[in-house]
């Protein structure tokens, strides 16, 4: 069963049309008949879970918003972006290229996530200097993301490597030994921490 549709309700956006969206029934936090923000086409935003986008928020390409995410305020998720899980992005914020969100983290402000980063767990990436990824890192050439949680603490993701630096440091050190890999690793960490010192995390908000 659907639970929104799309209205007649139209703007056009860089050459694409998006459509207002409206609920058909009520689920989550929206009200039957509530009219929500605009996405291009209903491969966007699941008509399963409580995802929902809202406000003046956009969603468009390949993007996909599901599980109990909300994309709000003026926010634009694009390209193939992945919004999921309890995941909120808000603000100006932008999710856009092969970028995934969920789980429990927060994308707001005037962050910008793109490219192949990876934000999940607490995240809460409020500009862009709360983030920072790596492509092409490691034995498997594959990317790193470091970002800052609701505590405040720097928390990197490696593949199936997630925890806080200090984890993610020591983790290198006992896999990769003296290999050429743990020195790339723990030249970023250093970064790392010079990029984060004194980046304070802020706000804590689901929706705006």
């Amino acid at each position: 069963m659907k639970k929104y549709v799309l209205t007649e309700n139209t703007i056009e956006f860089f050459g694409i049309t998006l459509y207002q969206i409206k609920a058909v029934r009520s689920f989550g936090d929206v009200g039957e008949g509530e009219l929500g923000g605009w996405i291009a086409k209903e491969e966007n935003l699941d008509q399963s879970g409580n995802a929902w986008v809202s406000g003046d928020a956009r969603v468009y390409g390949n993007a996909w918003v599901s599980g109990d995410a909300w994309v709000s305020g003026d926010a634009r998720v694009y390209g193939n972006a992945w919004v999921s899980g309890d995941a909120r992005v808000y603000g100006d914020a932008r999710v856009y290229g092969d970028a995934w969100v969920y789980g429990d983290a927060r994308v707001s402000g005037d962050a910008w996530v793109y490219g192949d980063a990876r934000v999940y767990g607490d995240a809460r990436v409020e500009s862009s200097r709360h983030i920072v990824w790596f492509s092409n890192v490691g034995s498997e050439n594959g990317t790193l993301t470091a970002f800052t949680s609701k505590t405040g603490e720097i928390e990197v993701t490696r593949g199936c490597c997630f925890g806080t630096i200090d984890e993610f440091e020591q983790k290198v050190k006992t896999r990769h030994s003296d290999s050429k890999y743990a020195e790339e690793y723990l030249i970023l960490v250093e970064y790392i921490r010079l990029r984060f010192r004194d980046v304070k995390v802020t706000a804590d908000g689901d929706n705006s």
